[in-house]
């Protein structure tokens, strides 16, 4: 897998060994097995597709361009397809700051009607290659408390290990304060994990929002936490085997 670090912007280009197809409107908008990832923040990658490989006869050009100081500027292009028109949806850099994605197409990810690399959908942004999630059983005394209050009390937690974030504990529900726990309208997608549904806890009269989530019906590769609850390290007290953690500082805190 080829790689570029680009000094300008610190943007990273790699070539992705994936065929990625864009569905719209019934059509294959885009099909290509020479897609470049490009990391415009830190946290995940865009596809950026060859022009040769979208299907630009359905592309109409606004006569509007975006600015990106790392990227350069791209022709603002409505997608046409049938008569359903989708506004705005496609970036074509027909120059760029990057050599890599010059007569690239960057296509708005929630504006499609799906993106599947070889043959299974993908959801909500691009995965990235350098991202890996583990899950293993644990017999650890692992304690949760919010106001000092225990919410949580497991010798048999769920120990997710995600690149970048600090470790999950999810625990089965047997071993919670439901009475203390009370879902709320939240949601959020992971491309890794899948849809979570959240909850609030509240401590004598005091409501903390959305700091516990659980996926119902998790994606494949994270099967094992269906069903089960985790609370944010950044807003909960932790105790594992008798050891108070710091809270972590991240994007999440």
């Amino acid at each position: 897998m080829e790689t570029t670090a680009m000094a300008r912007g610190l943007v990273l280009v790699e070539d992705s060994p994936k065929r990625i197809r864009v569905l719209l409107g019934g059509e294959w908008i885009a099909d290509s097995q020479n897609v470049k990832l490009v990391w415009e923040k830190p946290y995940y990658p865009t596809y950026y597709i060859p022009a040769a490989d979208v299907r630009t006869d359905l592309l109409v050009d606004t006569g509007e361009t975006r600015r990106s100081p790392s990227r350069g500027t791209s022709a603002v292009n409505d997608i046409k397809v049938g008569d359903r028109v989708v506004e705005g949806a496609a970036s074509w850099y027909h120059e760029a700051e990057i050599d890599e994605i010059v007569d690239h197409v960057r296509l708005h990810w929630p504006a499609m009607d799906g993106w599947f690399e070889e043959d299974e959908e993908v959801f909500v942004h691009a995965r990235d290659p350098y991202k890996r999630i583990d899950i293993l059983q644990s017999s650890r005394h692992v304690v949760v408390e919010v106001d000092g209050e225990v919410v949580a009390d497991s010798t048999s937690t769920r120990m997710l290990f995600e690149t970048e974030l600090p470790t999950r504990y999810y625990f089965p529900k047997t071993d919670l304060r439901m009475d203390l726990l009370a879902p709320t309208e939240t949601e959020t997608a992971c491309p890794y994990k899948g849809t979570a549904s959240y909850y609030k806890v509240t401590v004598d009269g005091t409501a903390h929002e959305d700091i516990a989530w659980w996926y119902p019906s998790p994606l494949r590769e994270s099967e094992r936490i269906a069903g089960y609850v985790a609370f944010y390290n950044e807003k909960v007290d932790l105790i594992i085997d008798g050891e108070r953690l710091e809270r972590p500082k991240t994007k999440f805190s």
